[in-house]
């Protein structure tokens, strides 16, 4: 298992053997397959940042996101998800799979 990328939060690591990817969460590490890490990124990329400081939209500015077919769930904080985007922008920019990457502050 090869580390691909790192944040202050998390680390994204690719395993060749397994063809799979994992990402340390902290409290977990989550095993990915492609296209599981690809649903990932969209669920990160829809989050809009800005409802967090608005206390109309997201009074307590926390995100619950679920993964693999809700076989995870995290309840992330504002830096948390910032964090999450991150990781996902650089660990994909990395594996050259990022041509839509959109920027951190849309």
């Amino acid at each position: 298992m090869e580390r691909i990328y790192s944040t202050q939060y998390y680390t994204f690591f690719q395993s060749d053997k397994e063809r799979c990817f994992y990402i340390d969460l902290g409290q977990k590490v989550v095993r990915l397959s492609f296209c599981q890490l690809l649903a990932l990124r969209q669920k990160v990329w829809s989050i809009n940042i800005e409802n967090h400081f608005d206390d109309d939209f997201n009074p307590h500015g926390l995100e619950i996101l679920s993964l693999c077919n809700k076989e995870h769930l995290f309840v992330l904080n504002t830096l948390e998800v910032l964090d999450l985007k991150e990781l996902l922008t650089g660990s994909l920019f990395l594996l050259d799979i990022a041509a839509q990457t959109p920027s951190l502050t849309a």
